[in-house]
């Protein structure tokens, strides 16, 4: 305990020190950074402006595209500064917000994810209820819950995070403020403030999956029971975007967090944690715009209305 000193700031691991490949990286992030700005605001702005889609679905949506910007949002920027800038350092209270908002943000996006499941069972599975089931006020409380929850799931991993006394240096071996590398730092014993963020943990978000299967098992029993061959393509298709993000986010948090942990962060660990925040928030609009006629109308209704004059529209309609 004698060698702890406070910590001020944090130095982030700098991708390269050859310049034209800090450049690069700033490129290439900031190209991923304005496709998810561009195709989560296209989103947001479609649903928004369009009345036919105010509904529990789409209000959903929205809540996952503004949640997808701001998760991509913490961490890309500063990253971007830090190559272009050729520094390396966050501020102390600026590591604590990242992480804070990191955990916050991608908790409460499997929230709403988990909402959009339930949305789907009750629109297939009991459709005579729909209209009651989700009204205006249980997505709302849907949505808040998953707000509050992610609040307060975040304020429990910060919390514990820097409740620890860091001795191990102030170097973090990755280019945001990821928590695992965090640990690494501590000299105190961290292992009873790390079980119980794990079991809160476990306990939050195996509710989560366990809602999103269950929703799931009841849906495919639903639509297997369909008679037609038609009727049944139709009801899959409109759970396959949904099906297919919560695929991609689960699949990306596997390999980031329960690949084998290493002393030193290699390139593996580098891209594998890149690909778990930076794919979701690009990916995501591009699913929901391709496989649903709606938003896919939606959206070039607002272009054709943007870009050309009334008079012009009718040739391309």
């Amino acid at each position: 305990m004698s060698n702890q000193t406070t910590v001020t700031e944090f130095l982030l691991l700098r991708v390269s020190d050859v310049r034209e490949l800090q450049i690069l990286h700033f490129v290439v992030f900031l190209v991923v950074y304005l496709a998810a700005l561009v195709g989560n605001l296209l989103i947001i702005t479609a649903i928004a402006l369009d009345h036919h889609l105010h509904t529990p679905l789409y209000f959903f949506l929205i809540n996952l595209s503004i949640l997808d910007l701001g998760y991509i949002s913490v961490i890309l920027p500063k990253s971007m500064l830090n190559s272009l800038m050729n520094t390396r350092s966050i501020s102390y209270s600026g590591c604590v917000a990242q992480v804070f908002l990191f955990v916050f943000l991608s908790s409460a996006d499997l929230g709403i994810l988990t909402a959009m499941a339930y949305d789907r069972y009750v629109a297939i599975c009991q459709p005579l209820h729909y209209g009651r089931v989700m009204n205006r006020g249980a997505c709302v409380q849907m949505a808040v819950g998953a707000w509050i929850s992610g609040v307060l799931y975040s304020g429990l991993h910060t919390r514990s995070t820097f409740a620890i006394s860091f001795c191990g240096g102030n170097t973090v071996d990755q280019f945001f403020c990821h928590i695992p590398q965090l640990l690494k730092l501590a000299c105190s014993d961290s292992h009873l403030s790390e079980t119980r963020v794990i079991l809160f943990s476990v306990v939050l978000l195996l509710n989560w999956f366990v809602l999103i299967i269950v929703s799931y098992v009841l849906i495919f029993r639903a639509v297997l029971r369909i008679p037609s061959k038609q009727g049944r393509h139709k009801a899959f298709s409109t759970c396959l975007p949904h099906l297919t993000v919560v695929s991609l986010l689960i699949f990306t948090g596997f390999f980031a967090y329960l690949k084998p942990t290493s002393s030193s962060t290699s390139g593996l660990d580098l891209v594998v944690d890149a690909f778990y925040f930076m794919v979701p928030p690009v990916m995501n609009p591009i699913i929901y715009s391709m496989r649903n006629k709606e938003i896919k109308a939606a959206l070039r209704n607002q272009i054709m209305w943007r870009f050309f004059p009334k008079n012009k529209r009718s040739i391309f309609l």
